[in-house]
């Protein structure tokens, strides 16, 4: 008898144990309310390079790019990592240029951008530019 007390309250001792770790190291999920600004915000980024991705579809744009020795995957990677700030302003020129000019001016951009991330030491696309963090 004094064993089945002893077994039932170790028992006992052992679950409030575990139970008290289960609790405290139990992660809290948290939910919260996801503002309009951030949903439109979210939705204007993702149109913003779409449009530039669209943009790299006409055929000048391509043999301009491969006249320069830059491949259309290479820009649209670069589409990819650019901000949302970034983008906002580049579609903000793009749509104040005059028509017929927005190839060469993504072109132009995206040429400062390969050489900006050259001295950057991000890639190695131009050899004439050096790096400037060595």
């Amino acid at each position: 008898m004094i064993s089945m007390k002893t077994t039932k309250a170790y028992i006992a001792m052992v679950m409030s144990v575990l139970f008290l770790l289960a609790s405290v190291t139990s992660l809290h999920a948290q939910a919260d309310m996801i503002g309009t600004s951030q949903v439109i915000a979210q939705q204007q980024l993702t149109v913003d390079r779409a449009t530039l991705t669209n943009l790299l579809t006409e055929q000048a744009a391509q043999e301009k790019l491969a006249s320069m020795g830059v491949s259309v995957e290479q820009v649209e990677q670069r589409i990819a990592s650019l901000t949302a700030e970034e983008l906002a302003s580049f579609n903000a020129q793009l749509s104040e240029a005059p028509a017929g000019a927005d190839a060469i001016g993504i072109l132009v951009f995206f040429l400062v951008l390969f050489v900006i991330t050259d001295m950057l030491c991000a890639t190695n696309i131009y050899k004439f530019v050096n790096c400037i963090n060595r």
